[in-house]
C-alpha cells in the first residue's frame, strides 16, 4: 500500500510539474496595470462602411527630393521630380542672357553668344545640383568657375587661346571662392 501511494504521488507530480510552468508564464504575462480612467466610446468603435469620395486627392505631403523637403498637394510636378533638369533649365536661361550680353559687348553676335551661354549655363546648373558635387564643394566651385569662364571667353572671342585663358581665370576664381568659403 505504501509503494502504491508513492507511485501515485510520482504519477501526479509527473503531470503537475510540466503544467506548473505554463501557469506561471501566463500569470507573469497578464500582470500589469489597466488605465481605468478611459471610458468606452461606442461611436469610436462603430463599424464603418467604405464610401467613394469623388473629390481629387489634395493631401499635403512632404518628401525629400534633391536634398530639399518639398511640400506637394497630390502628385509632385515634373520639376519637383526632376530637380537636376530644373536647375539645367534655369541655368540655360541665365546663361543665355549673360552670353547674349557678352556677344553684344564684344561684337561677336547676340544670338551666337546666347546659344553658347545657354549651353554653358545648363552645364553650370547640372554641376550646382549634382549630388556628387555637393559632397565636394571646392571642386564644385572650381568647375563652376571654369565653365563660366569658358562660356564668357567663347561667347566674346573666337580665338582658342583667349577661350582657354578665360576658362583658366574662371577656374582660379572658383577655386579661390571655394577655398575662402569652405575652409574655416
Amino acid at each position: 500500500m505504501y509503494i502504491q501511494r508513492i507511485k501515485l504521488y510520482m504519477l501526479v507530480t509527473a503531470f503537475i510539474i510540466p503544467l506548473h510552468q505554463p501557469a506561471l508564464a501566463q500569470s507573469s504575462m497578464l500582470s500589469g496595470s489597466v488605465n481605468r480612467s478611459v471610458q468606452y466610446d461606442s461611436n469610436r468603435y462603430a463599424i464603418q462602411q467604405p464610401r467613394y469620395d469623388p473629390r481629387p486627392v489634395t493631401r499635403v505631403r512632404s518628401q525629400r527630393i534633391g536634398g530639399k523637403t518639398v511640400y506637394t498637394r497630390g502628385a509632385p510636378t515634373y520639376w519637383q521630380r526632376h530637380p537636376m533638369q530644373k536647375s539645367a533649365a534655369i541655368g540655360a536661361g541665365v546663361g543665355a542672357v549673360g552670353g547674349g550680353a557678352a556677344g553684344l559687348i564684344s561684337g561677336r553676335g547676340i544670338v551666337r553668344g546666347a546659344a553658347i551661354g545657354a549651353g554653358t549655363g545648363a552645364g553650370v546648373g547640372v554641376i550646382r545640383s549634382s549630388q556628387i558635387m555637393r559632397r565636394h564643394p571646392i571642386v564644385k566651385n572650381t568647375a563652376t568657375g571654369a565653365l563660366v569662364g569658358l562660356g564668357v571667353g567663347w561667347a566674346s572671342s573666337r580665338r582658342g587661346s583667349t577661350i582657354g585663358k578665360t576658362a583658366a581665370v574662371g577656374a582660379a576664381a572658383g577655386l579661390g571662392w571655394g577655398l575662402l568659403k569652405n575652409l574655416r
